[in-house]
């Protein structure tokens, strides 16, 4: 059986941000805070009922209760609602340059004043070192589909959603990873900013910024890089 060849699409990438300049403006660091202090209190009151799946239970048994969640709290919590029209857990969108049309991000955030087909994406992973779910995982499967135009390729932030299960931190695991104990590392991931403690924030949230070395426009790559990232971890 022949394999199916992978190529640029040009005409999805066109219509999909057809009206929009890309990538599209900054969302408000007050909006961030918001999004960020919700998905915070939304993983804390699921724990709540749901302690042996949050404790045991796969990454998409723990992202599908958190989207749930969310979703409840758009009726419930008029500023979180007045912010999201609503989360979908692994929405199908596309690469950077279509040549995948099917790119499945754990959480696409839509917010209400926003362009619809480019939603805020947060991809989410299980950290349990002695299970081999590691910083290392954590950066492969995870920050990198946002250097690389999988993820988030039309916007200038995105989030990582840590389901921590061992006690590491930021500061433990991810910062040495990327700088002290492996410093080729910061080269690998485009490190521009080592992750930082992100301010108003509890000292389990960060923000990093890296670099992205694709180009929107498929028959000019060394053109219209779309700019560096920042990851809200």
């Amino acid at each position: 059986m022949k394999s199916i060849s992978i190529k640029p699409r040009p005409d999805q990438i066109l219509e999909l941000s057809r009206g929009a300049s890309l990538p599209l403006p900054e969302i408000n660091n007050l909006h961030l805070e918001v999004i960020v202090e919700t998905l915070l209190q939304a993983f804390e009151n699921i724990q709540v009922n749901n302690q042996k799946v949050i404790e045991e239970g796969t990454e998409s048994e723990v992202t599908s209760l958190l989207v749930s969640h969310l979703n409840t709290l758009a009726d419930s919590e008029p500023l979180w609602g007045q912010l999201v029209r609503c989360t979908i857990r692994g929405a199908e969108s596309l690469s950077f340059d279509g040549s995948h049309l099917e790119k499945r991000p754990d959480l696409s955030i839509f917010l209400t004043e926003r362009n619809r087909n480019f939603p805020l994406i947060a991809e989410a992973k299980l950290i349990d070192i002695p299970r081999g779910k590691t910083e290392k995982l954590y950066c492969e499967k995870g920050l990198m589909r946002f250097l690389n135009g999988e993820y988030a390729w039309g916007t200038t932030e995105a989030m990582m959603v840590a389901y921590v299960r061992d006690g590491s931190t930021l500061q433990s695991q991810l910062t040495p990873f990327l700088e002290q104990k492996s410093p080729c590392n910061a080269k690998k991931y485009l490190v521009k900013d080592m992750p930082n403690s992100a301010s108003n924030m509890p000292d389990c949230v960060a923000i990093s910024k890296h670099d992205r070395t694709f180009s929107y426009d498929v028959k000019a790559p060394v053109n219209d890089i779309p700019g560096p990232i920042s990851l809200w971890h």
